[in-house]
């Protein structure tokens, strides 16, 4: 038998012929556990916003992977469209458009959101903190997964790991960062608690859909930007308007996608819909990290071929990155109930996953991986 159709049989069977030809319907089905339970076959339409743009297969792939699994699972019963970002809402207000119904489903990334509450970064990433590994498995296993339901649930908001990208580049600059004192006064598109640390350092910092970047760094505007990593950044074309690339983004060690749910939409959807949909996001979660970690090696072999000049921060940069952003984490814990507790949790799992990770993981990797920024054409 194969997967395809075990996985529809194992989901499905226990409805039983007695519900076949069940009532078609959109997503306004009546609620309630009984109606959750009888309806398997009923038919459901969302629509899903992304914040990324069509031409990134890989980030805004993830939600074509959900929608796809899903439609397999429910033999096309239960179909989700999707919308790139901008076509249908726009790329910063996925999550408002979700809590407010407007959409049943949004894809975003949870630090673009923190005007709204701080501690939406940790659904994310914050500088110096979890791997993509290491966030996995605080979600998953530490207890993660809980605190932030908690935190969505104030938005009216089912929350659905949706993807990693792993750890990304430090971004394109069109000036050296030789020193710290280079870093004042620098115009930088970069999100979240990465962007307050920069802007701590001096940095004039900005949020730009990837669809602003390009011509912001073409006209001047800017003088840097991050997005993700090298397979995402040659698509968007930024080595044609900058010259510098540097490394790591320490403010995205492990950043994480979500899948945000309007509460009230998910709770209309029969038992056996609501389990076809955690399993697509699950897949989908999953596959975009593998993805990344396939096509970034070669991405940044063509980008050094055309010419890009790789950097490595500075450590006097990094280490005042890390005092600032450790001051930064304790005062908005200190002012913040909420907060302090995902922070407090975070924290622990951070230092537990660092020992493990710092013993076997970085043993092996500081003898066996080659260092590219010793090795690779015009780095430094």
């Amino acid at each position: 038998m194969e997967r395809r159709d075990f996985a529809k049989k194992a989901l499905l069977g226990a409805a039983g012929a007695s519900v076949l030809g069940g009532c078609a319907d959109d997503n306004s089905s009546a609620s309630g556990s009984g109606a959750a339970n009888v309806q398997p076959n009923k038919q459901v339409r969302w629509k899903l916003a992304s914040s990324f743009s069509r031409s990134l297969d890989t980030i805004y792939g993830a939600a074509e992977v959900l929608s796809d699994r899903l439609a397999s699972l429910t033999d096309g019963n239960f179909q989700i469209r999707t919308y790139p970002g901008g076509e249908l809402v726009p790329p910063l207000e996925v999550l408002g458009s979700v809590q407010n119904g407007t959409v049943e489903m949004g894809h975003s990334a949870s630090y673009y959101f923190i005007g709204k509450n701080p501690a939406l970064a940790f659904d994310c990433t914050v500088p110096f903190g979890l791997t993509a590994r290491q966030y996995r498995a605080w979600m998953y296993y530490g207890g993660g997964l809980e605190l932030m339901r908690d935190l969505f649930s104030d938005f009216n908001i089912l929350n659905l790991p949706g993807g990693n990208t792993g750890a990304q580049m430090g971004g394109w600059f069109n000036v050296e960062v030789n020193s710290l004192a280079d870093m004042n006064g620098l115009k930088m598109r970069i999100p979240g608690l990465g962007g307050q640390v920069m802007t701590e350092m001096g940095v004039n910092t900005q949020v730009l859909p990837s669809g602003e970047i390009y011509p912001s760094l073409e006209r001047g505007a800017i003088d840097a930007a991050e997005w993700v990593g090298p397979y995402d950044d040659e698509k968007l074309g930024f080595h044609e308007v900058a010259q510098y690339y540097y490394y790591p983004g320490w403010w995205e060690p492990g950043p994480a996608l979500t899948f945000y749910v309007n509460r009230d939409a998910y709770d209309r959807l029969p038992t056996q819909y609501q389990e076809a949909l955690k399993t697509a996001a699950a897949e989908a979660d999953m596959r975009m990290l593998a993805q990344y970690d396939h096509k970034n090696p070669a991405a940044l072999d063509r980008l050094l071929d055309k010419g890009t000049t790789l950097r490595r921060f500075p450590d006097e940069v990094m280490t005042e990155a890390q005092t600032v952003t450790q001051q930064l984490l304790e005062d908005n814990a200190a002012n913040n109930k909420q907060y302090r507790k995902i922070y407090e949790a975070y924290k622990s799992a951070r230092e537990d996953a660092y020992r493990w990770f710092g013993t076997a993981e970085m043993g092996y990797a500081d003898f066996a991986f080659p260092r590219m920024g010793e090795n690779a054409p015009d780095s430094a």
